[in-house]
């Protein structure tokens, strides 16, 4: 990761919205928020299988500060139209403002495997996550590098959550991701089993496999971030 925190999404779209969807955060909405001082980098997945949420996303932040911030604030409360007509298609949004609590690993690969879980002792499962179980997964073949990330403070509400819904939040999610599918997905029934998490007081709530959809890294605030349609 590029900052000490980050903020996680996972939803759907409704299915005829999707081409739309993918047009507007491509070309308007990433740049948007990637203009705003502190967002580093923007990356949107998308699901490799049924079942899961068709779309994560993390945004890459210099600091936790950066999602409460006046400039973000400000675009969260003044939607662009295009943003406006977008939200109600929303469905089934989970977002999170995590701080990076441990990271193994040099880059990011093109297949990710999400954990989502909440912590039993959360000292004692970060201990063993980040000094015993992630050093060897960012080596292992296939694979590139892991991220821990830790919920750190509840996204205040804003018009743009008013034209969407209520979102649900993150508690802990573990990040792996690699260069070969197969590796990655195989951590699922093996590494990062529900019962071997369990068994050390981790409470699953969702795991989902995702390819790299497209990424953007921060540009200048003054960027002009497309028309608005």
């Amino acid at each position: 990761m590029l900052g000490r925190a980050a903020m996680l999404l996972l939803f759907d779209v409704a299915e005829p919205a999707i081409a739309e969807h993918d047009d507007w955060h491509t070309h308007e909405h990433l740049p948007e928020r990637l203009s705003i001082p502190g967002f580093l980098r923007g990356t949107r997945w998308a699901a490799l299988r049924q079942g899961q949420p068709r779309y994560f996303v993390i945004y890459e932040v210099r600091d936790l500060d950066v999602l409460t911030s006046p400039a973000y604030l400000e675009r969260l409360n003044n939607p662009t139209p295009w943003t406006s007509k977008m939200m109600p298609h929303y469905r089934g949004m989970t977002r999170g403002f995590c701080a990076v609590t441990g990271s193994a690993g040099l880059g990011l690969g093109n297949a990710a495997l999400v954990v989502r879980f909440k912590p039993g002792d959360a000292s004692a499962l970060r201990d063993w996550l980040v000094k015993d179980v992630m050093p060897g997964l960012a080596s292992r073949p296939g694979l590139g590098g892991c991220t821990l990330f830790e919920s750190a403070a509840a996204p205040p509400m804003t018009r743009e959550q008013r034209i969407r819904g209520a979102d649900a939040g993150v508690d802990w999610a573990l990040v792996v991701t690699g260069y070969d599918e197969q590796a990655v997905s195989g951590l699922e029934r093996a590494d990062l089993d529900k019962g071997r998490l369990g068994g050390r007081g981790a409470v699953v709530s969702g795991c989902g496999l995702y390819r790299t959809d497209y990424t953007l890294y921060e540009v200048e605030a003054k960027r002009v971030h497309g028309p608005s349609r």
